[in-house]
C-alpha cells in the first residue's frame, strides 16, 4: 500500500494533451514516473512554448489530426507497449456553427469518432499491458447546452461509448472509464471565463462555490488508471462541484 499512484515504468498516451485538462493529466502522470507522449494539433511541441496552460517538457509529441481516421491509422505508435490511453481531445464551435453540416461533422469527428478510432488503433497494445482507457467527457453529456448541439450530442455519445467499450474489452483485461468535468478554466472555456457576467452566472450554480481546477481533473485520471480503481468499469465520474445536483 502507498504506491498505487506510482506510474514508474508505465507508458501513457494523452490525446489532446497539449493544453488544458489534457496537459494537466499528462503532467500528473509524468510527475509520477510515467513515460508520457502527447498528440496535439500543432506541428511541434515548440509551437506551444510559453503558452499558458501548456507544458510539454519531458514528454514526447506528435501532431495528429484526430478528425481524420486515416491520419490516426498512419500516426506512429509512441511506445512498444501502452499502459494508459487518455482521450482529452475536444472542440466546440460557437455562433451556431454546430447547426450547420460542416460544423456538426467536425465536432462529432473530434469529440466522438476519434475516441473509437484511436482506441481501436491501440487495442492490441492495451491488451498486452492489461491497460486502461480514460475518456474526458463533460457534464454537457447530461445537461442541454445552448447553441452547441454537436458538443452536447458528442459528449453524451462518449458516455455510452465508454460503456460499450468497457463491456467489449473487460474480458481482455482493459478497463474503460471516463471523467465528466464541469467548467474548468482552460482555453476551451475562455468564452465564459473572460466574460464576467457569464462567469458569475455559471459560478452561482455550483454548490461548492468555485470552478474546478485542472489538477483536480488530473487527480481523477490518476485514480482511474491506478489499482485503487481496479474494479471500476464503464463508469463516467462526474467532477463538477455539485453542479448537476442543482
Amino acid at each position: 500500500m502507498g504506491n498505487e499512484l506510482d506510474f514508474t515504468g508505465k507508458t501513457v498516451l494523452v490525446v489532446g494533451g497539449s493544453s488544458g485538462i489534457g496537459n494537466g493529466i499528462a503532467q500528473a502522470f509524468l510527475k509520477r514516473g510515467a513515460r508520457v507522449h502527447v498528440w496535439g494539433t500543432r506541428v511541434s511541441a515548440a509551437d506551444y512554448a510559453g503558452e499558458d496552460g501548456s507544458d510539454l517538457t519531458g514528454m514526447g509529441y506528435t501532431q495528429v489530426d484526430v478528425s481524420d481516421a486515416a491520419a490516426i491509422a498512419a500516426a506512429p505508435a509512441p511506445f512498444d507497449a501502452l499502459d494508459v490511453l487518455v482521450h482529452s481531445q475536444g472542440t466546440v464551435l460557437y455562433r451556431r456553427k454546430e447547426f450547420e453540416p460542416e460544423g456538426w461533422a467536425k465536432v462529432m469527428a473530434v469529440n466522438l469518432d476519434s475516441i473509437l478510432h484511436i482506441s481501436n488503433r491501440f487495442h492490441p497494445a492495451l491488451v498486452a499491458a492489461k491497460g486502461t482507457v480514460i475518456a474526458v467527457s463533460s457534464i454537457g453529456a447530461f445537461k442541454a447546452t445552448f447553441a452547441n448541439p454537436a458538443y452536447a450530442a458528442s459528449k453524451a455519445g462518449v458516455v455510452n461509448l465508454i460503456r460499450a467499450l468497457a463491456i467489449a474489452w473487460a474480458g481482455d483485461g482493459i478497463r474503460v472509464n471516463g471523467i465528466a468535468p464541469s467548467l474548468v478554466d482552460t482555453k476551451m472555456t475562455k468564452v465564459t471565463m473572460d466574460n464576467q457576467e457569464r462567469r458569475d452566472r455559471a459560478l452561482a450554480k455550483i454548490p461548492m462555490g468555485r470552478f474546478g481546477a485542472v489538477e483536480e481533473m488530473a487527480g481523477v485520471a490518476l485514480f482511474l488508471a491506478s489499482p485503487l480503481a481496479g474494479y471500476i468499469c464503464g463508469q463516467t465520474l462526474i467532477v463538477d462541484g455539485g453542479l448537476t445536483l442543482t
